[in-house]
């Protein structure tokens, strides 16, 4: 698309060696934009897969009535690859992603459709009537409902982790690591080219930089299936708590005031 392009909403997927769960999600995400008033984009960020995720998508695609620069419906709608093809990590697709976009709001969300796209309806209005910046789906919330739950071990690591990350990175936030969050694309534009964390970490690494930024964040309830076949392992999780010290060495060294980090 063209730099002075644009779109109402953008949705970012991340995607690794995701054949076989990403084309549901898909097809749910196409249902639900098409029905929109508005215009959308669909970004499928590869992140180096060695299976067919990107036939599949491109595909998928090339079925989804997408029509360039319309002002209502799917827009665009991409598979998008890095020049080197090789894996980076969810936070570095995710960035790649949410940067390449154009929407006036954009949001990512697991491949795996553990939070829907419908999501996205009760979000709006946190940034049209209450002018928040970042809306960030909860699993720990009073309203949030769990319809199917990690092993009791992967929810008490993300218990404690939470109550960690919570004192080193991220005031008030009872749940950083839930897959489905949503930004203006102003925040994302100011955010982003101040993140340097490619994998897990990055989740909390985005919230702590909006919040030192002055952005104005909402926790909100989602309703969230829990796939047996995640990916995220416990050395994840050991992995975010490492990045959460970084995070914490990186505020302390103010390194999220400085405009020129990196965007990749």
């Amino acid at each position: 698309m063209s730099d002075t392009a644009t779109a109402y909403l953008s949705v970012i997927i991340p995607a690794y060696n995701e054949e076989k769960r990403v084309p549901e999600t898909l097809k749910s995400v196409v249902e639900f934009l098409q029905k929109q008033s508005y215009s959308s984009e669909v970004l499928v960020i590869d992140d180096g897969s060695k299976d067919k995720t990107v036939e599949v998508v491109k595909n998928i695609a090339a079925q989804s009535g997408v029509v360039t620069g319309a002002a209502v419906g799917i827009q665009r709608f991409e598979a998008l690859q890095y020049p080197d093809k090789t894996n980076h990590g969810k936070g570095y697709a995710v960035r790649f992603g949410l940067m390449e976009a154009v929407g006036k709001y954009r949001v990512f969300m697991d491949a795996d459709n553990s939070t829907t796209i419908e999501h996205v309806d009760r979000f709006f209005p946190y940034f049209k009537e209450q002018d928040f910046d970042v809306v960030i789906g909860s699993r720990h919330l009073s309203d949030s409902d769990v319809e199917i739950h990690q092993a009791w071990y992967k929810e008490l690591a993300g218990q404690m982790g939470n109550l960690l990350i919570r004192m080193m990175a991220v005031r008030g936030i009872h749940d950083t690591q839930c897959g489905f969050k949503m930004f203006t694309g102003k925040a994302v534009e100011t955010i982003c080219p101040r993140l340097t964390i490619d994998r897990w970490g990055f989740d909390v690494e985005i919230l702590a930089v909006a919040q030192r930024l002055g952005f104005k964040m909402k926790e909100a309830p989602v309703v969230w299936l829990n796939d047996p076949n995640s990916r995220v392992s416990a050395k994840a999780y050991v992995e975010v708590l490492g990045e959460v010290f970084r995070i914490r060495w990186n505020i302390w060294r103010k390194i999220y005031n400085d405009p020129f980090q990196p965007i990749i």
